[in-house]
């Protein structure tokens, strides 16, 4: 993806605006450290699989896998340029974080003492504010090719930052480990200070090719059996609550279109799911299964985490996107794996707050095939 003019000057106001704002400022020797960071552009292959990746937000630009009759397509959301990323509010393929989803009020308390976080989405924080993980330039701390080619980037998140505390460093690693898979390794160790963390990788996916119509046709299944159900009034804060999903449109135990109940969901899809049983032996379970029948292209999700957002696009709303594609309602869907939304404010939920000397780490394990 080629920096159009646009973009090379958006990103320029961008490192300008990144030290301006309530709670989202940052202090000048970071800023400046920001303005001297470049941008970068990354293929990951092997074979006929590849993915590109930026360091802008971490974020994933590109996967590229065949279908069926050897056909490749980009099976990934994105803007038609990078500029577009800048001030993004649908997070595209982003690293989201410091805390991912939101945060009820913008504010929590840790040892008696209140934090006030950017409040980005109404009167709640959203995806760790408006200037998050997903707008500002991470560092290239390690790349690799060959065999099993990947890159790490890295970031260093300071005290106060969208009104978080504490120093804290993250990693991302993007590998590439067979013919047909992938994973996303993300560490955060706090410097300092507690603070919640909860990473989020944000792509949205269409298995018949970004742009080519909606995702209800794909074939779903989560494998949990209950879901944090949200509190009246649109806000999708949760209740604090475990419900079963067992006779509601949320239940995808068993492979179902995702648009075979979405009529019965206001909105559409975006609730976190609770996951069934444990980790295995090497610390991760199965996820979801999405599948198309049209490309033949199935889509294994393995991680460690307890929680997992669905969503369906349903905000988008024709945004421009690669190749001249526009992005309507239901054209990608997300499956984020994550610690419970609001968790700092439910004692019963997992708990996300890590302390120095802890060390947060999230896994996930893309694994494609493709079937007649």
């Amino acid at each position: 993806m080629a920096v159009s003019g646009k973009g090379a000057v958006l990103l320029c106001i961008a490192v300008v605006l990144l030290g301006i704002g309530n709670n989202g400022g940052v202090p000048g020797a970071a800023a400046r450290k920001q303005a001297k960071q470049s941008l970068g552009f990354y293929e990951l292959r092997r074979g006929e699989f590849s993915m590109v990746v930026t360091n802008w937000g971490a974020t994933i630009l590109a996967v590229r896998i065949p279908d069926k009759n050897g056909h490749i397509d980009d099976v990934v959301l994105g803007y038609k340029d990078i500029g577009s990323y800048v001030n993004d509010t649908t997070y595209f393929g982003a690293l989201v974080g410091r805390v991912a989803n939101r945060i009820a009020g913008g504010r929590f308390t840790i040892k008696d003492h209140a934090y006030h976080t950017y409040k980005n989405d109404g009167k709640n924080t959203l995806h760790g504010g408006h200037r998050g993980f997903n707008q500002v330039f991470w560092s290239v701390r390690e790349r690799v090719t060959g065999e099993f080619p990947h890159i790490t980037f890295a970031y260093r998140s300071y005290d106060g930052e969208q009104g978080f505390p504490g120093d804290l460093d993250v990693l991302v690693t993007y590998k590439i480990d067979g013919d047909l898979s992938y994973s996303v390794t993300m560490y955060a160790r706090p410097i300092d200070k507690p603070t919640p963390v909860n990473l989020v990788q944000h792509t949205y996916w269409n298995l018949r090719g970004h742009g080519n119509g909606t995702v209800l046709s794909h074939s779903v299944q989560v494998f949990a059996s209950a879901v944090t159900p949200v509190r009246a009034g649109g806000d999708l804060i949760p209740t604090g609550a475990v419900a079963p999903v067992a006779g509601t449109p949320f239940d995808f135990r068993s492979p179902a279109a995702a648009g075979a109940r979405i009529g019965e969901v206001e909105g559409g899809y975006d609730i976190n799911y609770v996951l069934d049983g444990a980790p295995d032996g090497q610390g991760v379970r199965k996820v979801a299964v999405v599948s198309e029948a049209e490309s033949g292209r199935v889509m294994e999700l393995w991680a460690n985490q307890p929680g997992l957002q669905f969503y369906t696009g349903n905000f988008l709303k024709g945004e421009e996107g690669k190749g001249g594609a526009a992005y309507a309602k239901y054209g990608g869907m997300c499956l984020e794996t994550q610690d419970y939304p609001d968790a700092v404010h439910e004692p019963e939920f997992p708990g996300e707050v890590y302390r120095p000397g802890q060390v947060y780490k999230h896994y996930m394990l893309y694994k494609f095939s493709l079937k007649n």
